[in-house]
């Protein structure tokens, strides 16, 4: 774990190379000696046309012509109302407000799911909406080994060369799923159908642990220290636990416990761990 003052002076020594931060740029000593020799160079004219012209400028009174509309429009005041707007986005709510240079980051495993998944996945979503819970298939699938962050965009790198160190000597491994669980997040904004990790627990816990020492690291918050380890299926907007649980989850169980062929089970090839942030993502991939 790097100490405070060597992780500052990282991250100060890259930020100064983010285009974001070039507007607040100051110059430079070989600038400002440039800008003498230039204002030498006007002086030594004795009275000549560049000293009177030079003296007009100074007296002429300070303008800037304004800024066309386009390019106002290209750098609004205000974040555009759109990204906030959860009726573009399924009535999904963010759970902290967009800025710029603040990315949303997470750190998880995927899952590729099967053709027999995808045939028991509509089963499920049709029972739940037979019952009243209308369901929307998740656009794709992982297991979750942090909550979701907002790292500034010149911590990306420190925190990629950190979590890299911490996985260096992790295993590659295999869990499975098959109970169904109804999962609410934080801020009770959206209701998650999940499938329950019921074999690889503790090798999951060991690669939360080297996640979780670089999220200290760089202040951020912890996974939760009892997880419950899911795959997420599909959501719904607001707060439905309720009528989940009451009205079709053990409905929905038993079409998992009485597939076709026994009960389902899903594999997770624990093989890469991934770190996504804003629309980057990072692999990691884990050791044979």
């Amino acid at each position: 774990m790097l100490g405070h003052n060597t992780h500052d002076r990282m991250l100060v020594c890259y930020s100064s190379s983010s285009e974001e931060e070039s507007e607040d740029a100051v110059p430079t000593d070989e600038n400002n000696s440039f800008s003498r020799k230039c204002q030498e160079e006007e002086d030594g004219n004795n009275g000549g046309p560049a000293r009177k012209k030079h003296k007009i400028e100074q007296q002429a009174p300070k303008s800037r012509l304004p800024l066309p509309g386009c390019l106002l429009a290209m750098f609004p005041d205000e974040e555009d109302a759109e990204a906030e707007d959860s009726s573009l986005h399924g009535g999904r709510i963010r759970s902290f407000k967009h800025e710029r240079g603040n990315w949303a980051s997470y750190v998880y495993l995927p899952y590729y799911p099967e053709e027999e998944f995808m045939d028991l996945l509509q089963d499920l979503l049709s029972f739940a909406s037979a019952h009243g819970a209308v369901l929307t298939l998740q656009e794709e699938f992982h297991l979750s080994l942090s909550l979701t962050v907002v790292l500034r965009h010149h911590w990306i790198l420190p925190f990629t060369q950190s979590l890299k160190a911490g996985l260096m000597h992790c295993k590659s491994f295999l869990c499975t799923a098959g109970r169904l669980r109804v999962y609410c997040n934080a801020e009770r904004t959206r209701t998650f159908l999940g499938m329950e990790v019921c074999a690889g627990h503790v090798q999951l816990m060991d690669l939360v642990h080297e996640v979780d020492k670089t999220m200290t690291e760089f202040r951020l918050d912890t996974f939760y220290k009892d997880p419950s380890f899911h795959v997420s299926l599909a959501w719904c907007a607001g707060d439905q636990t309720g009528q989940m649980k009451e009205g079709c989850i053990q409905g929905m169980q038993s079409l998992v416990d009485n597939h076709e062929e026994g009960p389902f089970v899903l594999q997770l090839d624990c093989e890469e761990l991934r770190f996504r942030t804003g629309n980057k993502t990072f692999r990691f991939p884990l050791k044979p």
